[in-house]
């Protein structure tokens, strides 16, 4: 498995932290809410495979899907019990491996976690079905602006023509992880799973983000038995990048009670 492109910020060496980054996102992002918890932990923060400065995701041969892929990468950095950070796709692979590992996670805070699975959603599976239809008709620019319009916050004009290159063929990582997100063929929702989980977890949502976020926020905390949620007012699903100082005192928040 290729190395993936590691950044570590300046922090608390002796309480270290993993942040997972959303889809067609990259780590870099963390920066801002690294710097304000520096004095209580010191977060690193991987370019999952296919972002960044990290290696594509090679689909090919005897290679696993991608989020199973990408969660063996982001577990092989924790060599020891951590506070584990994820922002949605990054949520999920955050939420799987502190299911399968309960004991290697100190506090576990998912930020908008995109696990379909937990509460299908008539709105939010029309558009996963018009991305992979456009994605099937060879439509990658299109599939990319239709789902970025709901899950990107961002403006698709203002884009650079590489920047729509970049994220055109990032689209097809997000149809590589609709099983594991909309089917679960993760088995992160398995009986007896998150109840495992001892850490103390908390879920942070955009108070304007899809409403499918709301509805597995409410799925997951059901099953978690030490689970905390927060709103930020104002924003959407990208709240780590237009909100990273009330994310960074959610975290803050999240690290008190591990």
């Amino acid at each position: 498995m290729s190395a993936l492109h590691l950044r570590h910020w300046p922090g608390n060496v002796d309480r270290p932290a993993l942040a997972l980054h959303c889809m067609m996102g990259n780590g870099v992002y963390w920066g801002p809410i690294a710097e304000t918890l520096r004095d209580r932990v010191r977060i690193s923060a991987p370019d999952l495979p296919g972002h960044g400065q990290s290696p594509d995701w090679d689909e090919d041969g005897d290679a696993p899907d991608y989020h199973t892929f990408v969660t063996r990468a982001a577990a092989a950095l924790i060599d020891r019990p951590l506070d584990l950070i994820g922002h949605s796709m990054g949520a999920t692979v955050a939420l799987r491996i502190a299911v399968a590992a309960p004991e290697a996670v100190r506090s576990l805070t998912l930020i908008e976690p995109v696990l379909f699975a937990a509460a299908p959603e008539a709105f939010n599976d029309a558009l996963m079905d018009n991305v992979a239809a456009r994605l099937a008709g060879g439509e990658d620019a299109e599939a990319a602006r239709a789902f970025l319009g709901v899950w990107g916050g961002i403006d698709w004009e203002s884009q650079t023509p590489s920047g729509k290159a970049r994220l055109a063929r990032q689209i097809h990582l997000v149809q590589a992880s609709n099983q594991a997100l909309r089917q679960d063929t993760a088995n992160i929702l398995r009986p007896d799973g998150l109840e495992a989980i001892d850490a103390p977890v908390l879920i942070v949502m955009g108070e304007d983000s899809p409403a499918v976020i709301p509805a597995i926020a409410d799925a997951l905390a059901a099953r978690l038995p030490d689970v905390g949620r927060a709103r930020v007012p104002g924003a959407g699903h990208m709240l780590p990048i237009t909100h990273p100082r009330q994310v960074a005192e959610l975290i803050g928040l999240n690290l008190d009670r591990a």
